[in-house]
């Protein structure tokens, strides 16, 4: 038994064991300063079956445990001392209702997991806000910590009386007596564990209201609002003091706004959870948290400098992301962790169609396809893949599956889902689906049933194929081609055949534009489909066998295609048509099929013309990717580090702001020419520009060796301190610092991150100036030593930090046999499955390195 790393067999067995009713959950939160606060927990539940269990509890002490009136804290100190990792037993538990009180004293937490704590270095003001996705909320109360052990709960928290406390429902507060309030609260409808939140401090406050309706279906349950019923929900956004002055409210309420249309619209279910409240947090590490009517949301999505096009639709995209989860995650909630695809993939599905056709962000489904599949593709073809409905025996197992797989292709295969049922059907499904689990827990398999009886469609094979199966499929065209028209036409599978609805487009150069001249949309079956209706059509100048992105694969290319798409990229009309064209050309560099140093000059010619702002991100980040990291590194000395600096120059200088704040941005990212730095240095000393790209442009000078010594990185990285006193300006300083290029920094920086002891915000800063491009030869240093610290990371940091940490930290520079054999000693050596296969992974990304640097080098 571990309640650290609850397994799923034991989190059924506690399920068919118990039933919960209510948690009574008092916090006393008024001293802060700490490192500790008191959490006392009631709980009503009752016992089914007759037999032992345990009760999950992360706590510095636990100072009193009384089941039914009687003190059983002996089961919980054994020893004399807590030990979290075995929760607080429960013994002996016979049928009937039951009462069970913990008195424990708690930790606040500094790693982002459970109740963390934050003081802003802008004002000094305290911030606390929880995280409990997957299974921490044991970290701030007693609970049963599973998601279909769902509860109604009741919260009294003490805190200092200028603070406000926003959570899962609408606070009373009070004045206590002098200096403190006492803020109370009920949630009275059933919601999982780890789907409470709790924020508090002196957070400010923006308030409006939507006001719609209910469009109801078939699917809609009676016990919904009437047709034309209006439905009044009222908003919040939260951030820090400090942050205010920069929260654009009426931009984040529209895009809300626009959310809540699309959803009532389509869903056929009244949102569920009173009000809707979202607050910026400081110190985050996801994007945000779906917590029932009080999404949590990173606070670096209140942009303090001028932000890129795609930061602002990538904030969209979340805001739109956690909604949808107010449906499906919080009113329908699976079970177990198994199920988690179906979760995120569901809300990134419909976070992308609810953009696309309900908000300014109309090409959505594009940056879809040009970000959310890279991912997806990438995490795919490592060798610890898993299906999307995949293992999810213990808790570590699931922390791992926050992946490309989960998220990414889970999302691609719900669209092609959508297009193989038909639209109306998917969302007549998915209504059905809420109707029928409201406020319960469900599986996959509710979903498929729900969805078939939709569709009228059997959709078992379908599910087995793309569900319980791992890798890509690869598509490619097969023709024959007499007196310049198609004799013969097929579609081929190379690997892993699997049914698929694709739409096959072809593609000419007319007037000095690429454009669609053929669209046929077809089922795949087998290795081998033939194509009829294009037989006899004119041959086109470039085919995509994946137009429109309607499917989930790999798309090659015909030699013709590929060679017209070199010197025609930025000609392709239609935005979806040439993001393909860039996917396809990246998952050709990665496949070894596309010299990286082809791919970058591509990137360099056609990138100033490319017109989706989220895409220019993207090939920009991939063409720097290509020159530093899979590139021969020879020619990349020669002459690659100069063509992708100059190329970004060039669009930096550029009349578009939009497109030049991008290309300026990445600029910052790679390897300088001195035409490049001295670009940097204006954009540096102008006290006028933008604070990040200031503080980007001093970090990417001191680590590409521009100032004179530390001392002169110190004392520039100090002088801008004293410029922006931000909380965002105290993270570039620690980045600049960790970038400065000699051994010491890197050494010190090292070692602050293997102990651990730093805040999760801090680690990640210093991770990323201490890897700043160039910084490989100072960083050979730890090329044994990242081997032999790796266990002990592992085993004394939070999964979460220890995750980011070895991420961060990994020898990728190393791309030799002798990396390759440290990390075969490693996977060897170790018991742990969670660390073999994060070392696994990224051995497999350093295979990949040596196998493209070789293939440039051709």
């Amino acid at each position: 038994m571990s309640s650290i790393n609850l397994t799923h067999e034991e989190a059924q067995a506690r399920a068919r064991m118990l039933k919960v009713h209510h948690y009574d959950i008092s916090l006393d939160l008024t001293d802060p300063d700490s490192g500790e606060f008191s959490s006392i927990t009631t709980i009503k539940f009752a016992v089914t079956n007759p037999g032992d269990t345990f009760l999950d509890l992360r706590a510095a002490r636990v100072d009193g445990v009384r089941l039914n009136g009687t003190d059983i804290l002996d089961n919980a100190n054994r020893g004399g001392a807590y030990q979290e990792e075995n929760g607080i037993p429960l013994r002996g538990l016979e049928p009937g209702e039951h009462t069970l009180r913990v008195v424990a004293t708690c930790r606040y937490s500094r790693t982002g997991e459970g109740l963390h704590r934050f003081v802003d270095p802008a004002d000094g003001r305290t911030y606390l806000y929880t995280q409990f996705e997957t299974a921490d909320a044991k970290r701030m109360f007693a609970c049963f910590d599973q998601p279909d052990l769902k509860a109604t709960y009741s919260f009294t928290l003490h805190t200092p009386d200028d603070w406000r406390v926003i959570g899962n429902a609408e606070q009373n507060t009070v004045r206590s007596d002098e200096g403190t309030l006492t803020h109370t609260s009920s949630v009275d409808y059933p919601l999982s564990t780890y789907l409470v939140a709790v924020c508090a401090g002196p957070y400010t406050e923006v308030r409006s209201t939507w006001t719609g309706t209910l469009t109801r279906h078939p699917e809609t349950p009676a016990n919904q609002p009437a047709e034309g019923e209006t439905i009044t929900v009222p908003l919040g956004l939260y951030c820090r003091k400090s942050l205010a002055p920069h929260l654009d409210a009426d931009r984040l309420f529209r895009e809300t706004k626009q959310g809540f249309d699309f959803y009532h619209r389509n869903f056929g279910f009244a949102y569920p959870f009173g009000k809707y409240d979202q607050i910026f947090v400081p110190e985050f590490n996801a994007g945000a948290m779906e917590n029932a009517g009080c999404v949590t949301l990173r606070d670096e999505y209140v942009f303090t400098s001028q932000a890129t096009h795609y930061r602002y639709e990538r904030r969209a995209d979340t805001i739109l992301h956690e909604l949808a989860h107010m449906w499906f995650g919080d009113l329908v909630t699976m079970r177990w962790w198994d199920d988690l695809w179906l979760n995120e993939s569901f809300a990134t599905w419909a976070a992308a169609i609810s953009q696309a056709e309900e908000t300014q962000y109309s090409t959505a489904w594009v940056t879809f396809a040009a970000v959310e599949k890279a991912w997806a593709y990438s995490q795919d073809q490592l060798p610890t893949t898993h299906p999307i409905s995949t293992d999810a025996s213990d808790i570590e197992t699931v922390d791992q599956n926050f992946d490309g797989i989960t998220y990414a292709k889970g999302a691609s295969v719900l669209k092609q889902l959508q297009a193989y049922v038909g639209r109306e059907n998917f969302f007549a499904g998915v209504r059905r689906h809420f109707a029928n689990h409201a406020w319960g827990n469900a599986t996959f398999d509710d979903l498929l049933s729900a969805l078939a009886e939709a569709s009228g469609r059997d959709l078992s094979g379908w599910a087995d194929e793309w569900l319980k199966t791992t890798g890509i499929s690869r598509l490619r065209p097969q023709f024959e081609v007499s007196e310049g028209r198609y004799a013969a036409f097929q579609v081929m599978q190379e690997e892993l055949p699997r049914t698929h609805r694709v739409a096959v487009g072809l593609y000419s150069l007319i007037d000095g534009a690429v454009v669609r001249t053929q669209r046929v949309e077809i089922d795949l079956n087998g290795e081998t489909t033939d194509v009829p209706d294009l037989v006899g059509v004119e041959t086109a100048d470039l085919v995509l066998v994946n137009d429109d992105d309607l499917t989930y694969c790999l798309m090659g290319l015909d030699e013709g295609s590929r060679a017209f798409l070199l010197e025609n990229i930025e000609r392709i009309a239609d935005p979806m048509a040439r993001t393909l064209c860039w996917s396809a050309a990246w998952e050709a560099v990665r496949d070894g099929q596309m010299r990286p140093r082809d791919f970058a000059a591509l990137v360099a010619r056609g990138a100033q013309h490319e017109t989706e702002l989220a895409v220019l991100e993207k090939i920009l980040a991939q063409a720097a990717t290509a020159v530093h990291t899979y590139a021969d590194p020879a020619w990349a000395k020669a002459e690659g580090r100069e063509l992708l600096a100059t190329a970004l120059l060039r669009g930096a200088q550029q009349d578009d702001p939009a497109a030049a704040l991008i290309f300026a941005h990445q600029l910052t990212y790679v390897g300088l020419t001195e035409e490049a730095a001295d670009y940097l240095r204006g954009r540096y000393a102008d006290t006028a520009a933008e604070k990040d790209l200031r503080w980007l442009a001093l970090t990417a000078l001191i680590g590409h060796g521009s100032l004179n010594g530390a001392e002169e990185a110190k004392e520039a990285i100090a002088e801008l301190s004293a410029a922006d006193r931000t909380s965002a300006g105290t993270q570039a300083a620690l980045r600049a610092y960790a970038a400065i290029p000699e051994a010491a920094v890197k050494r010190e920086v090292f070692d602050e991150l293997v102990a651990g002891d730093m805040s999760n915000l801090d680690s990640r800063s210093k991770m990323e100036g201490w890897a700043w491009v160039d910084s490989a030869p100072l960083l050979e240093q730890f090329n044994e030593e990242y081997f032999e610290v790796a266990p002990q990371v592992w085993e004394k940091l939070s999964s979460e930090m220890a995750q980011r940490t070895l991420m961060g930290l990994y020898p990728f520079w190393n791309a030799t046999e002798q990396g390759l054999e440290l990390a075969d000693r490693l996977i060897e050596a170790t018991s742990s499955t969670g660390l073999r296969r994060l070392i696994t992974e990224n051995r497999d990304r350093v295979a990949r390195i040596m196998r493209l640097r070789a293939v440039d080098a051709r």
